[in-house]
């Protein structure tokens, strides 16, 4: 990465890192005092469920504002909790004797050229969403929080000439009264709203691959005529508890191919990049919804096998959440 590109970014990092941050507390309080949160640089954009992480090697997605040759500008890093904004930004690239440019070329991945992932730091607020992008590379999507406190926001994307994807991450300042939460214990169901319940088989270990398998129900019944959810019967995002390093995987088989069935059976394949607890989400769509499932596992120890069952509530992932078309 050139000089230019690497004082953006740093000067971008910065900024996001002390105006989104904060003091935690377990009373509501007014949010206010900044925290700095680090955002690591690195030249690599691979995903951490293509290897563990290791000494030396290249960091899990998510945790750098700049990777590969491009780096991640939000044009809006605060927020109201509970008021829609418009979530501004563009991805620059890389260019010789300057700061960076705008990238307006992308590859389509399940039919979207970017996908973007919203979460709070206590994994208890969770939007995927799919913006616009304007002529001149910068993009904008409506989204409304909920809860004050300190998101992390992920731009997820493959650029038109580049072999891998790209994931990059950067600090958003939701401001409001503030309520410090814990990370939702391990269970093996989780309710979507409506009457859908998924469950949860397997779990996830360390530097190797293991299959996850989710089960949706509704009332109790098998759902068997799950839709195509941007291509798929399902997508599933994994955020590392702590630092949100990033996961996205994508279902085995696809949709037409004569083996993959419409449910209730949906299952991945993922690779933790370490031990620790993680937060998983579940989109899936039925009879027309989009719909959230949020689960909490842990990669390794004694809980290698465990989720959770998010309860009722928009903000924890478990009921319908908004999602950007």
């Amino acid at each position: 990465m050139n000089t230019g590109l690497r004082i953006t970014a740093y000067a971008t990092a910065v900024a996001a890192a002390f105006g989104a941050a904060y003091a935690v507390g377990t009373n509501v309080d007014t949010v206010s005092k900044p925290v700095a949160h680090s955002e690591k640089k690195d030249h690599g954009g691979g995903h951490p469920e293509q290897g563990a992480e290791k000494k030396g090697g290249t960091a899990p997605a998510g945790l750098q504002v700049a990777a590969g040759g491009y780096a991640l500008d939000l044009k809006t890093p605060r927020a109201e909790a509970g008021e829609r904004t418009d979530l501004r930004f563009t991805v620059l690239k890389e260019s010789s004797g300057g700061p960076g440019t705008p990238l307006k070329t992308y590859k389509k991945d399940h039919g979207k050229e970017l996908h973007l992932i919203v979460a709070s730091r206590d994994l208890t607020t969770y939007r995927h969403l799919h913006p616009t992008r304007a002529a001149d590379g910068t993009w904008s999507v409506p989204a409304t929080l909920p809860k004050a406190g300190d998101y992390r926001v992920f731009a997820d994307f493959t650029p038109a000439r580049a072999k891998q994807k790209v994931t990059l991450g950067t600090d958003l300042a939701v401001t409001g009264a503030y309520a410090a939460a814990e990370l939702p214990p391990a269970k093996p169901t989780a309710k979507a709203g409506d009457g859908y319940e998924v469950r949860l088989d397997g779990g996830l270990k360390p530097g190797k691959p293991r299959e996850l398998t989710l089960h949706v129900t509704r009332d109790g019944k098998p759902v068997t005529n799950l839709q195509p959810y941007l291509g798929a019967y399902g997508h599933l995002v994994a955020l590392r508890a702590g630092d949100l390093a990033y996961l996205h995987v994508h279902p085995n088989g696809e949709v037409g191919d004569g083996a993959t069935k419409p449910g209730p059976r949906v299952s991945f394949t993922a690779t933790a990049p370490s031990t620790g607890a993680y937060r998983l989400f579940l989109d899936f769509k039925h009879e027309g919804t989009v719909r959230t499932a949020a689960f909490t596992v842990h990669a390794g120890g004694s809980g290698a096998d465990t989720n959770t069952d998010t309860g009722t509530g928009a903000d924890t992932g478990s009921t319908t959440a908004p999602h950007g078309h």
